[in-house]
């Protein structure tokens, strides 16, 4: 099983050549690693041109997170696709319990929970993951704990059945909901979360897209 690593990236020149030492570092062998360069003005293209061993994607301006996953799965040869946030709020020696699941045939898409393993919240953040994972399974039939986790790994031979179409934070609600509608298989497993309290972060006008984008689905 080989397995394709994507990380949007968008003005991270203070933490995404960490990230990807973190990523090379996890103790998975067969990987291919893509970074989508989401139109930055800082200094991470120079950084990512002058790292060896992945993959660089770029859009020529800031198009947003659920653009450049599209464009990283378009450019991806895995059987897995697993979406990997560049800021360090999630670890990459997760990536075993996250790909242990798909060694089941059934499985179709793995969720990192940061409820059921260490996650370290904002406050604000820790009600609104809570109240949006409550209304998708209410409208969706589901039992996740952890809609808007960053840690999302696909089966690649699934996702066109979704037919993404999100540009931005949307993307999340947005895989869960055609996940779910198409009754595919979703198991979650505990993982460690440490929220950055600086840099960018998901606004109040994001949690009501994401609602938006729930109802949407629920009636299409």
């Amino acid at each position: 099983m080989k397995l394709s690593v994507i990380i949007p990236v968008y003005n991270e020149e203070d933490s995404v050549l960490e990230l990807i030492e973190r990523v090379k570092n996890s103790p998975v062998s067969n990987m291919e690693i893509i970074v989508i360069d989401d139109g930055s003005n800082d200094n991470t293209p120079t950084i990512l041109n002058s790292t060896s061993g992945i993959k660089i994607c770029t859009h020529k301006s800031n198009t947003g997170k659920g653009a450049a996953i599209r464009t990283g799965i378009s450019c991806a040869r895995g059987d897995v696709i697993l979406i990997q946030d560049a800021d360090l709020e999630y670890d990459p020696s997760d990536y075993p319990f996250l790909l242990s699941p798909f060694y089941r045939p059934t499985v179709d898409a793995v969720y990192g929970s940061r409820f059921k393993g260490r996650g370290n919240f904002l406050i604000h953040s820790q009600f609104a993951n809570i109240f949006l994972s409550i209304l998708t399974n209410a409208l969706f039939g589901g039992r996740i704990t952890d809609m808007e986790t960053g840690y999302k790994v696909l089966k690649k031979s699934i996702i066109p059945r979704l037919k993404l179409t999100a540009k931005r934070f949307d993307i999340e609600p947005e895989i869960t909901s055609k996940l779910l509608r198409l009754r595919c298989k979703i198991v979650e497993v505990p993982i460690k979360y440490r929220a950055r309290t600086k840099g960018k972060k998901i606004s109040w006008k994001d949690g009501i897209a994401a609602i938006w984008t729930l109802l949407k689905y629920y009636v299409s």
